[in-house]
């Protein structure tokens, strides 16, 4: 199966590669910040894809967009399990949130290589 090097497919500066690692790093720690940096990170992911013309750089702002509101949205609809009792709502919210995780480091480690997030 041959990988085509997306790294090498448009004129990239070194900051256009470390604004999406700080992306990355902002919705890796939206956790500890309550969610603020992922909301930071969201509104520059909707900026600067808007302004992309990368097949990468576009596939690794679309991930990181997907991501956040697929969370919400599973968080959203787990939060009636508050009602029950507390502890199906904490184990619903940590699964999405675990699940959060994972796809942000996941997309970090691929964009790091050089490859797009699926």
């Amino acid at each position: 199966m041959s990988q085509t090097d997306f790294a090498n497919f448009g004129t990239k500066t070194p900051g256009d590669r470390t604004v999406m690692h700080v992306l990355y790093g902002l919705h890796t720690l939206a956790w500890p910040s309550l969610g603020t940096l992922a909301v930071i990170a969201l509104i520059v992911n909707y900026v600067k894809r808007a302004d992309e013309d990368d097949p990468l750089y576009l596939a690794h702002h679309g991930y990181m967009i997907a991501t956040f509101w697929w969370s919400l949205l599973w968080m959203v609809l787990t939060s009636p399990l508050y009602l029950l009792f507390i502890f199906p709502g904490v184990a619903a919210h940590a699964v999405v949130g675990l699940w959060y995780l994972y796809r942000c480091i996941r997309g970090w480690l691929r964009f790091n290589d050089g490859r797009l997030p699926r």
